[in-house]
């Protein structure tokens, strides 16, 4: 039936979706000044986190610091909902120390709307996009609206799609099957239809969530106890973590929770053809993990708190999609949860997403202009991903509405550079997450200096505030100082005393406080010993002490840097033919027509392009020249 079409207003944005992904791109536009509508499905499912209660993680932490620097919201809102943070590999290198935040989820999603409800130029509407609207305007397609099933049209210039999980959403449990999007919210049907007509490359991916325990259900006291730890705050407004903190207990599976599942496979969705879609390698369902390492006695899960005002019990590591009889007996298999009671049953959930080969690194789509993708409809997974793409997406959108050139921070600037970059150039075909080891100069790429590396490009962008920005000058003064301490020479007989009292070789001559730092000493046992640098806040103390301890190591890193940079500057313009060059191979041919990078750095990191190939465009740029 064909729908009587309505104005619903003009706005300069429209923001598809009200995930994580969606939250940073409304922000980012409205606080630039531009005029967004969002749209959701459901309002209370703002900023909800369908799966695990927790923000950051291995690599993770450093996306969320990275958020936080260039003006995003993530980092401020985890720190004010914490219940417990950690410091996860605090024992390895500074490079793949990452924070890791439990957070009352209720509390989040309240913060959250809050926030975006009080933002200028943002009104929030619930009801569900059908279509993008698009005009040709000399041979390109533009973005001129958005159209609701009810035949609500938005007019606008720039559309972000951040539809998470939701498009043509199905939950999958055991032989039951909805069309439903996480957590019981509605699925979004219409969307796809659009999408495909606009020329996306379209598949389905898989996710899945574990079930939900009532704690006073469990019994803690055979488990194993997991503190929170006095650690810096995901946001640099912030000056301290939050101090009262929630345990976590971690738990493992065992013998007979394995066999209950090896042995009854041919009802598990997952191995009984159920399910054909590409799931996450690295956060697998239970029954996979069985499957696959047949040789581990036991696999380790953690149970963690939901929020201050519920009883629910978050039992990370048995995600699973087995039939509600069977994870019963599974989880009850477990010690600790022998008597445990599901409030909230596991699933397992397919959604559509889109090919981001088709994407350019501002997160445009190459065949439309003004229409943006972030999020898991780019083949992500993780909360942190989704907000670092929709930040991106949402300033980009702004920028480029605003006349300014756009933002693509390089591999060698930030962990979201890395992100974006794999997504656009490599591409995915599973749902992608980011690592630490993904990040080539994550020395240089730590959580300690990510305001250093972005802040004063998120306040030339116009996200990061006056008031942020005169913040980030006093702890960049901070810094300088602290470093400058450090480097002074320390009382000659106090480090002499202090050298022999360690064991190692008589002075020679003076000694600097970085020099004890070269040499292996903490920085907390200098400050203790010699009374330096009291008052300084730890985060700034941690720092310096990272750039003294990795000095020759980030020097290198540095050239190595400036040698990528300079493949980065060297552009490949647009209107290319590759398949006219001679001597390029017929894949890279291929491959460089499909993705057509913006420069020689990115054409170098395709799959299928070999360093002969980057050589044949490196004489044909200068042919032309």
């Amino acid at each position: 039936m064909k729908r009587k079409l309505f104005s619903e207003g003009t706005c300069d944005a429209v923001v598809i979706g009200a995930g994580h992904a969606g939250v940073e791109a409304a922000l980012a536009l409205a606080r630039t000044g531009l005029s967004v509508v969002m749209l959701t499905l459901n309002l209370d499912s703002i900023g909800f986190m369908p799966c695990n209660p927790s923000v950051g993680g291995t690599a993770k932490g450093h996306l969320v610091r990275e958020i936080d620097a260039l003006g995003g919201q993530m980092g401020v809102t985890a720190d004010e909902c914490a219940l417990q943070m950690r410091m996860l590999n605090a024992g390895k290198g500074a490079a793949v120390q990452s924070l890791r935040a439990q957070v009352d989820k209720n509390k989040y999603h309240r913060r959250m709307k809050s926030t975006l409800e009080h933002t200028d130029n943002l009104r929030i509407v619930q009801g569900e996009a059908a279509k993008i609207l698009t005009r040709k305007c000399g041979g390109i397609k533009k973005v001129v609206g958005v159209q609701t099933t009810y035949g609500g049209v938005f007019s606008c210039r720039a559309a972000i799609v951040a539809t998470g999980v939701y498009l043509n959403a199905r939950t999958v449990t055991g032989d039951v099957v909805k069309e439903s999007g996480p957590n019981g919210f509605a699925a979004a049907t219409e969307l796809t239809a659009s999408l495909l007509s606009l020329g996306f490359s379209v598949r389905r991916f898989k996710t899945g969530t574990p079930a939900r325990l009532d704690g006073r259900t469990v019994d803690f006291s055979v488990l194993e106890r997991q503190d929170g730890e006095d650690v810096y705050p995901f946001s640099f407004l912030h000056r301290s973590a939050p101090r009262a903190q929630q345990p976590c207990y971690l738990a493992y599976t065992n013998q007979t929770t394995h066999e209950i599942i090896l042995r009854n496979l041919d009802r598990a969705p997952l191995y009984n053809g159920s399910i054909g879609s590409t799931g996450p390698r690295y956060c697998p369902s239970i029954e996979t993990k069985v499957v696959r390492f047949r040789d581990k006695e036991r696999h380790q899960l953690f149970l963690e708190p939901e929020g201050e005002d519920t009883t629910e019990i978050y039992a990370q590591g048995l995600s699973t999609s087995l039939p509600h009889d069977l994870q019963k007996e599974v989880y009850r298999s477990v010690k600790g949860l022998e008597h445990c009671e599901i409030v909230r049953y596991a699933y397992a959930i397919e959604y559509d997403c889109i090919d981001t080969l088709d994407v350019l690194p501002t997160l445009e789509f190459k065949k439309v202009e003004g229409l943006y993708t972030a999020g898991q409809i780019n083949g992500t997974s993780g909360y942190e991903e989704a907000a670092a793409q929709g930040l991106m997406a949402g300033l980009n959108a702004s920028l480029k509405l605003r006349g300014k050139p756009p933002l693509v921070l390089r591999r060698d600037e930030a962990y979201i550079g890395v992100l974006i970059d794999d997504l656009v150039t490599k591409g995915t075909d599973e749902p992608y997450r980011m690592m630490t080891s993904r990040a080539e100069f994550r020395l240089s790429l730590r959580q300690d200096n990510a305001d250093v590396r972005l802040t004063p490009i998120g306040y030339a962008c116009g996200l990061v505030t006056p008031n942020r920005y005169r913040k980030f000058r006093a702890r960049m003064k901070q810094r300088g100082e602290a470093l400058e301490i450090l480097n002074r020479r320390a009382g000659q007989t106090a480090a002499d005393a202090f050298v022999r009292g360690k064991g190692f070789p008589p002075l020679s001559g003076g000694v600097t406080y970085a020099d004890l730092i070269r040499r292996g000493v903490s920085l907390r046992e200098i400050v203790d010993t010699f009374g330096i640098l009291t008052g300084f806040p730890n985060d700034i103390l941690l720092s310096a002490e990272t750039e003294i301890r990795y000095e020759g190591y980030l020097k290198t890193s540095a050239r190595e840097m400036e040698k990528a940079k300079k493949m980065e500057e060297k552009p490949l313009p647009d209107g290319i033919d590759y398949h006219s060059i001679e001597g390029l191979r017929l894949e890279a041919r291929e491959k460089l027509n499909r993705i057509r990078p913006l420069n020689l750095g990115q054409a170098a990191r395709i799959s299928g392009v070999s360093p002969a190939d980057i050589s044949v465009l490196m004489i044909y740029l200068s042919l032309k020249k």
